[in-house]
């Protein structure tokens, strides 16, 4: 067979059954190798970041890496922020490009370039891939493909990329004869004896602890572990809390469900959190966005336990918070032993812990019944609430980044089953459109696939409407469209005086985007008030095909409440809290000279903070 044929067919028999492509004379061999098999497809779209970005999409909802392959040169490097995306975010992925013929290429790097179109993509991704690699001889194709496969998908997840000279793909090969790749002779163990030995003075622990509560990662996601996770916190009877890359993996139903914290997260809800005397943290990176930029401030009073993975994360040295106990294992196999643990064991009662920080929780909603009162325009607080009210508990949301993504995450309540995801780690815009057509192709069809999206991010991709059409993809796409860069605006009010340069109207004007996706031949409608919103979601959700709503939010940029400043500890948001009624909340001393610190646009002045862009 073909050297090409056998990468395409070991990939189907991978059971990866879709794959993003853009063709070129470089890839040309692999794409012609799908018409001989009837295991898999490649989806066409029309920009090499968009097939990425849906092969991302497509792992993240089939447990199964994403797939793309792209041509050389101009080709391979319209998928650097895609493999960005997956190395940040532990995403199984597998990039393959075509390279030049192999007699062209370059014999030395002092040699800027021999063949048209050459690019030493190795080089451009070696710092965001887990492994990436030239094929210098076709009979080391098998050897390379399954150690790509093993990386991509052991231990941490996350990018490989395959460079394929041309030449290389129409040769014929003998997998019989060709050796492929021993991965147990470099596949690692946990000290399962350390771990057991960590998980007892755990145990110790939440014997004296009178506020536990539990931190959530992507990485129990990751490992298949929600279920498993849910039930180990109904034993424990303790708040669990989400971080954004697990929104699904603690939906807002489950009965332990303590809110989302960190910097853009919520009054009420980081108190839990803040307050806590026992953190236990499972396959998350404790970064600043969950911590802020006052680090000595974040659960201060709580002895931390983490469990990761990745080596690097359970280093006290390479940790921005230095927690108590790291625990270097994989989230399933520490959760499995864990429950078993606490089989038989009488624990302390919390509940009076448990039920205040719920009813901080519920308090302290971000979402306020005046964001419902009748508009001219859109509230996004209240449409992200009224679709997850609206969205069923087997639906998929894919959501993008900057403002939206803040409005989505402070106001979409998850249920149970559902799938929330996003790109956290490098966040681009433009990532939900096409990731949302990954994960149309990776489910089943019965459930609704939505998309939310920003104006900025939607023009960033706006040439996939067609993918959408070519393909009969029934995404349903909310471009949430407040006519501006709004996490820029609202970073530049904060620490440029407001000078909004490049940010909209100035720089940046959004076009009229029905008249767009009515070019393409898209079903595509308009909302502008509060009042329709709840009957435009219902309508678009039953509908049977694509379609593209655009939401006119005004010039909304107000993303509250939210950490302002790098001195500022998490349980101090703005808009800030009555000082009466945050000193009641705060079982834990306050930080010392933060009794009554400055309001943004006042005289004092406020330290620049993060953004989301």
């Amino acid at each position: 067979m073909k050297l090409a044929d056998f990468v395409i067919t070991y990939l189907a028999e991978a059971g990866i059954d879709k794959m993003f492509v853009v063709s070129g004379a470089a890839n040309a061999y692999l794409i012609d190798a799908f018409t001989r098999t009837d295991k898999t497809q490649y989806v066409a779209t029309m920009h090499e970041q968009a097939a990425g970005f849906a092969a991302e999409g497509y792992a993240k909802i089939k447990g199964l890496p994403g797939v793309a392959i792209a041509t050389s040169g101009p080709g391979g490097m319209n998928l650097v922020t895609p493999i960005g995306n997956c190395y940040y975010d532990s995403v199984p992925a597998i990039f393959i490009t075509g390279q030049i013929n192999s007699e062209f290429l370059r014999s030395d790097p002092s040699i800027r370039q021999v063949g048209f179109q050459e690019t030493d993509i190795v080089a451009i991704v070696s710092p965001i891939t887990k492994y990436a690699k030239l094929i210098a001889r076709p009979e080391d194709i098998k050897y390379e493909l399954e150690k790509a496969m093993f990386f991509a998908t052991n231990g941490r997840p996350g990018p490989v990329l395959l460079d394929i000279p041309q030449n290389f793909q129409k040769v014929e090969v003998d997998p019989e004869k060709m050796v492929g790749f021993d991965a147990e002779a470099v596949r690692g163990a946990y000290d399962i004896a350390m771990v057991d030995k960590k998980i007892d003075e755990l145990l110790s622990d939440l014997q004296q602890s009178k506020r536990p509560v539990m931190l959530i990662g992507g990485g129990v996601g990751i490992a298949h572990a929600q279920a498993l996770l849910q039930r180990v916190g109904r034993m424990l009877k303790i708040p669990v809390f989400p971080t954004w890359n697990a929104l699904d993996v603690v939906p807002s139903d489950y009965e332990y469900y303590g809110g989302r914290v960190g910097t853009y997260g919520g009054r009420g809800r980081n108190f839990g959190l803040q307050n806590s005397d026992l953190l236990l943290a499972v396959g998350s990176r404790i970064s600043g966005r969950i911590t802020g930029g006052n680090l000595k401030t974040f659960a201060r009073a709580a002895k931390k336990y983490v469990v990761d993975v990745d080596p690097a994360l359970v280093q006290k040295k390479l940790q921005q918070v230095p927690f108590d106990v790291s625990i270097l294992c994989d989230a399933r196999i520490f959760l499995e032993r864990l429950e078993k643990k606490l089989t038989g064991i009488a624990l302390p009662d919390v509940s009076s812990w448990t039920n205040r920080v719920l009813e901080w929780k519920d308090k302290y909603d971000p979402v306020r019944p005046e964001f419902f009162a009748s508009h001219e325009h859109v509230n996004p607080y209240a449409f992200m609430r009224i679709l997850s009210q609206e969205m069923q508990a087997r639906d998929i949301l894919v959501a993008d980044c900057g403002g939206n993504i803040v409005t989505g995450n402070h106001a979409f309540e998850t249920k149970n089953g559902q799938r929330y995801i996003t790109n956290n780690g490098n966040s681009p815009m433009g990532f939900s459109f096409c990731g949302a057509m990954g994960a149309w192709f990776a489910s089943d069809k019965k459930q609704n696939v939505v998309c939310i999206i920003g104006d900025g991010g939607f023009t960033m991709n706006i040439q996939e409407v067609q993918t959408l059409r070519t393909y009969g993809i029934k995404v349903k796409t909310f471009i949430m469209n407040n006519h501006m860069y709004g996490i820029i605006r609202a970073f530049q009010e904060t620490n440029v005086e407001g000078r909004y340069e490049a940010s909209g109207p100035k720089g940046y004007v959004t076009p009229d985007f029905v008249k767009i996706v009515d070019a393409y031949g898209i079903s595509a409608r308009r909302l502008t008030g509060n009042d329709e919103a709840r009957k435009m979601i219902q309508e678009a959700l039953a509908y049977d095909g694509p379609l593209i709503c655009d939401v006119d939010c005004g010039d909304w940029y107000a993303y509250e409440p939210r950490v302002f400043g790098w001195a500022t500890p998490i349980e101090d948001m703005y808009p800030y809290l009555p000082r009466d009624e945050f000193r009641t909340n705060m079982i834990i001393e306050p930080v010392e000279g933060w009794e009554n610190p400055p309001l943004p646009g006042g005289d004092a002045k406020i330290e620049k903070t993060e953004t989301h862009e």
